[in-house]
């Protein structure tokens, strides 16, 4: 219980700040719409060709979008604990008995709060193009999308208490984004890439979370890549938490 408490007063904190400046939701999905809106209508000539998933250009690339927004929403997250850092707030966190863990989850939820109204926005917005959905369809794809988002958030988090630096914080974390993202399929499907392309791409966690949306998006909720999809984003996201509460547990030791 106490932990629950601590999280919910951390994310408290944390929510009040993101209330005050509610501009970076738009922000965060102006990117994403751009790609709806001047790269999705060149997917349509691509939907017959072979390799290419059927159910429509849209609801093939737009839950890319979406896990490309889960990604990359909550891997900027470190320069404000950086900021923090910096001005002495962590410093002052060692006096308090808030749990380490809450410390990163209180922040952690936070930043998937932000990424799934931003998910919502654009799945809003994509269904004049010619998406279609269905209530149960979007649940599952928000619970991927904010484990995909909690997963980054609390990497971001650590290597940000490692570096303690922006200059170096920011080559590390979207250097190694952009690979991952790209071997994923977020921008077109693999199966229209080369053997070797997806060869490489099986060891990408991320191209099982974008093959679960595609397939709850195309209709398909009882395929086995939406239950592989979910699990491996769940085992990585706890990992990853672990790790985070661990970075913090350190930095207020």
């Amino acid at each position: 219980m106490k932990l629950l408490r601590d999280i919910w007063l951390v994310f408290g904190r944390y929510f009040w700040i993101f209330t005050h400046n509610p501009a970076w939701v738009v922000i965060g999905v102006v990117q994403p719409l751009l790609y709806l809106f001047l790269f999705a209508p060149l997917l349509k000539p691509l939907a017959a060709t072979r390799g290419f998933p059927s159910g429509g250009a849209y609801n093939v690339f737009v839950p890319g979008l979406l896990v490309q927004l889960g990604l990359f929403g909550a891997a900027g997250v470190g320069f404000s604990l950086i900021s923090e850092l910096r001005i002495g707030v962590i410093e002052r966190l060692r006096v308090t008995p808030v749990s380490r863990v809450a410390l990163l989850l209180g922040r952690a939820l936070r930043d998937v709060l932000t990424i799934l109204l931003q998910s919502l926005i654009l799945i809003l917005l994509a269904l004049p193009f010619g998406l279609s959905i269905n209530v149960i369809g979007v649940v599952v794809v928000l619970a991927l999308i904010a484990l995909i988002g909690l997963l980054t958030a609390s990497v971001a988090y650590a290597v940000a208490l490692w570096t303690r630096s922006e200059n170096s914080y920011a080559p590390i974390i979207f250097t190694s984004t952009l690979p991952i993202l790209l071997l994923s399929g977020v921008l077109l499907p693999m199966g229209l890439a080369p053997s070797w392309l997806r060869n490489i791409a099986l060891v990408n966690p991320l191209s099982y979370a974008v093959d679960a949306a595609r397939a709850v998006f195309l209709g398909h909720l009882g395929d086995p890549s939406v239950v592989k999809g979910v699990v491996i984003m769940g085992v990585l996201c706890l990992i990853s938490i672990v790790l985070g509460a661990r970075a913090f547990g350190r930095a207020v030791a």
